[in-house]
């Protein structure tokens, strides 16, 4: 079997839904020249400041050169996550194309998963603003962060943003990503280590979807969404790929919660509006049609938007016990990272890594 992704029926379908004018939601009035110029000159200048002023904050200073702004369409977001999708999943890809599968299957195969993948970019490229790339997080690509210029226009527009002030504070939040990885020198690695164990643990068969299925039922009737941390992905995981999907979504927590509460500690005297500019997408990511909630759930972005308030209240409940220096912890070593229940339970990780340890060093 060929490779069972049709990545350019992807593209088409994912530009297609990307362009679609308003179909998801957002205006995708076309930008003028005089509009990306703005664009361009505004995050070349926001991402040099973002990135002096998160260092400031965080003390987390990327060994590399100065970050680099690059401001994209929705078409060009589609692309580049394409690229990363081709990167992510070859593992997977490779063990599907040594099964035998008829002519026609294969063609329809290739031609459907294509399809679904594109319609799930295609929806996500309508709603992010910014990208720092976690899988080509390194060489000069390390130094780029990535805005959809038309997504940010068109909030703008439709809320009275003042631009240059919004366009900064948009950036203050992926610039500390790219902080993060640049600046923590093991956590890039860390980070792509999870990536490629979960994926080696990856058996594509058909039957699991009728134990995935069992498993939802039974979490559903204890309360539990099946679908709150990993997505559908960890509904279909064996046990030991869903221990590695929580080890990433507990790494993902943390890492949003320190954008938002980064965004929001230096931006508070550097933009002005920022308290407006948080409330206002925090209740954008609140309000989604039942069939985006659903493709967020399907897909774990719904886990995501939770990651950011647990991170947030995870890295508010350890400064409460030990201050920002108790929290500087976490970036001490893979083994100082805290796991979903401590994520969820902050008291656990500051009594594993807290104040007596601190002390005692």
């Amino acid at each position: 079997m060929e490779n069972p992704v049709g990545w350019a029926a992807a593209e088409r379908v994912a530009v297609w839904v990307a362009q679609g004018k308003t179909r998801f939601g957002i205006s995708t009035d076309p930008l003028d020249a005089a509009a990306w110029s703005a664009l361009d000159d505004d995050f070349a200048e926001a991402t040099t400041i973002a990135e002096s002023l998160v260092v400031e904050a965080t003390g987390l200073r990327p060994a590399t050169g100065p970050a680099r702004a690059h401001v994209v369409d929705r078409a060009g977001w589609v692309r580049n996550n394409l690229d990363s999708f081709r990167r992510l999943l070859g593992p997977v890809l490779q063990q599907l194309e040594h099964r035998p599968v008829s002519p026609a299957m294969e063609r329809v195969t290739r031609q459907v998963s294509g399809a679904q993948l594109g319609v799930v970019l295609g929806w996500m490229s309508t709603r992010v603003l910014g990208q720092y790339d976690l899988l080509i997080a390194d060489g000069d690509a390390g130094d780029v962060v990535s805005y959809v210029g038309p997504n940010i226009v068109a909030l703008e527009r439709r809320n009275g943003f003042p631009p240059k002030a919004f366009r900064l504070w948009i950036a203050l939040h992926e610039v500390t990503h790219r902080c993060q990885f640049a600046g923590v020198p093991w956590l890039h690695a860390h980070f792509l280590s999870l990536v490629e164990e979960g994926l080696s643990t990856t058996v594509p068969d058909p039957r699991r979807f009728a134990e995935a299925l069992r498993r939802a039922v039974a979490a559903a009737r204890g309360g539990h969404s099946p679908l709150d941390d990993v997505g559908m992905l960890g509904l279909m995981a064996p046990p030991e790929q869903l221990a590695v999907l929580r080890q990433i979504a507990a790494l993902m927590s943390l890492l949003e919660g320190h954008g938002d509460i980064t965004m929001d500690r230096a931006g508070a005297d550097a933009v002005g509006e920022a308290d407006w500019f948080a409330h206002t997408l925090r209740e954008r990511r609140k309000r989604a049609s039942a069939p985006a909630r659903l493709l967020q759930q399907l897909t774990g972005i719904d886990a995501k938007l939770r990651q950011y308030q647990q991170g947030e209240s995870f890295i508010e409940a350890v400064e409460a016990a030990g201050g920002h220096e108790l929290f500087a912890r976490v970036w001490d070593g893979p083994e100082a990272l805290p796991t979903m229940e401590e994520i969820r339970c902050p008291a656990a990780w500051v009594e594993r890594m807290g104040p007596a340890r601190l002390v005692s060093g």
